[in-house]
């Protein structure tokens, strides 16, 4: 909001003024012994209020201003009271907007000059006949200001500690609209990644046996049709959680138990897929199932797409805490990477790694000793493991 004129500073100014006028008129019928209150002195009671105004854009040269104004009234004799006000106010806000020194400067600047009127100058000064100030008054007059600059402190700390904060959450917001683009951007990659490799090899399938095999040619365009209708399924999955991220997810995501699917959608892409188990299985945590059934897709996908070997070998071995899944091809690669790997790493292998870092796993993947390439995910079982919204 802006503090102008016409803002809260304005408003406050304005309440300082009145209420400074009409408690000094009281306090002149207090203090029978001081100057009277005259034109000199309304306007000094109005000069303070009226540099309040702009306290917020010059916290420093208002500071300084009304502590002068105030030392003024204070050396011209006039009575005390309200006019201290406007110098707490102003203090106050210099505080506030980080400006301490200038604060303390300020009140420096009156505790020094008060001292030199009330105990020497007082004898050349208005009202005639006056007598020192009573130390009494000014400690009690010091420690009034010292209260005002630590309530001031106070202030000036918890709304620091709130931008903190707000920083904070907006931070925490911004990573957590990060992670979920991510998220989003990893399961179409790996969706849209796995099923255009097998639509790809079927097509290239489809026009080599288009005149000599039409059957074989029409068993190829089905695949690609199944394919491409199952990939418009999960992408439409995906859409719907971007869409609606509140809403549970229409149909379930995919998990170890669609293994079989997966060896058959790579059988029909010409990669033959052996499945062994180790250990007693048992069901996943949905985020584990997820990440577990994607690290599969995307290791057979790299096969189809990046190895000369046609055939290809999973294995899972089923831990107390974590599942193993290790997936083999023989090789050789056939897009400038050794063992089937994709060429400079891949986004695969990166999602991959990601896919399991977010629960606590790791991902291993590098050429054989003896050739081909071997991937190796270890994700932990336990319930309260980081799962990724579905």
């Amino acid at each position: 909001m802006e503090r102008t004129g016409r803002g809260p500073a304005w408003r406050s100014a304005l309440f300082v003024a009145v209420f400074t006028q009409i408690g000094a008129g009281w306090a002149a019928h207090a203090q029978s012994g001081r100057v009277a209150l005259d034109g000199f002195a309304r306007l000094l009671l109005l000069i303070g209020p009226a540099l309040l105004v702009v306290r917020h854009r010059h916290p420093v040269a208002v500071a300084y201003g009304v502590s002068v104004v105030t030392l003024v009234y204070v050396g011209a004799g006039y009575p005390y009271g309200p006019v201290f006000l406007g110098l707490a106010l102003a203090c106050f806000a210099a505080v506030v907007a980080g400006h301490r020194r200038a604060a303390w400067g300020a009140v420096g600047l009156f505790w020094a000059g008060h001292l030199l009127i009330g105990h020497w100058l007082y004898r050349w000064l208005p009202p005639s006949g006056d007598g020192p100030t009573p130390w009494a008054q000014e400690v009690g007059a010091t420690a009034w200001v010292l209260a005002v600059l630590a309530v001031a402190e106070l202030v000036r700390v918890r709304r620091e500690q709130w931008a903190r904060e707000r920083a904070e959450r907006a931070a925490a917001e911004r990573r957590r609209v990060d992670e979920e683009r991510l998220r989003i951007a990893r399961e179409l990659h790996d969706v849209l990644a796995h099923s255009i490799s097998v639509i790809n090899v079927q097509a290239g399938v489809g026009l080599a046996l288009l005149d000599s095999d039409p059957e074989q040619a029409r068993t190829a365009l089905a695949t690609i049709k199944a394919a491409s209708k199952e990939a418009l399924g999960e992408v439409r999955q995906v859409l719907d959680t971007l869409r609606s991220p509140g809403e549970a997810p229409r149909s379930p995501a995919p998990g170890l138990d669609r293994l079989p699917e997966l060896v058959e959608q790579a059988a029909t892409a010409g990669l033959s897929v052996d499945v062994a188990a180790e250990g007693e299985a048992r069901a996943l945590p949905p985020g584990v199932d997820l990440a577990a059934f994607r690290i599969l897709q995307e290791a057979l996908t790299n096969v189809v797409r990046h190895s000369g070997s046609r055939t290809a070998r999973i294995r899972l071995t089923w831990r107390p805490h974590a599942v193993e899944l290790q997936v083999d091809d023989e090789g050789p690669a056939t897009g400038g990477a050794p063992g089937g790997a994709p060429s400079g790493g891949g986004n695969g292998l990166v999602g991959m790694r990601e896919r399991a870092s977010a629960l606590g796993g790791t991902v291993e993947t590098g050429p054989r000793p003896d050739c081909g390439f071997r991937v190796i995910a270890v994700l932990p079982l336990q319930a309260d493991a980081f799962e990724e919204d579905q």
